[in-house]
């Protein structure tokens, strides 16, 4: 069984044990988080359930595994003839979760 859910302006296909990294939320490690499914399947995709926008009584559950940073980008801006050049970088913060169960 999978679900959509959206979290952060994305949305996500899960399945019960995966681990994600999402945008960063304001949860302690460890504390379990949970979802409302815009959409619920079985795996052969026989029997699906679509939400308008959620599926009334759908919920996905999971834990906070850690808050971390990603990998440094590196933001480079050049101007030819000029002498304009900037170099600056960034890390965005993301949370990983472990989808624990999906409830219909």
């Amino acid at each position: 069984m999978f679900a959509v859910i959206k979290t952060g302006g994305k949305q996500y296909i899960v399945r019960e044990g995966d681990s994600l990294d999402i945008e960063r939320v304001e949860i302690e490690a460890g504390k379990p988080i949970s979802f409302e499914a815009m959409l619920i399947s079985d795996d052969d995709g026989k029997e699906v359930k679509v939400g308008k926008p959620t599926v009334a009584g759908a919920k996905v559950t999971g834990t906070v595994v850690e808050h971390a940073m990603g990998d440094k980008k590196i933001i480079v801006k050049f101007k030819s003839k000029s002498r304009y050049r900037r170099h600056t970088s960034h890390r965005q913060p993301f949370t990983k979760i472990s989808i624990d169960k999906i409830t219909v």
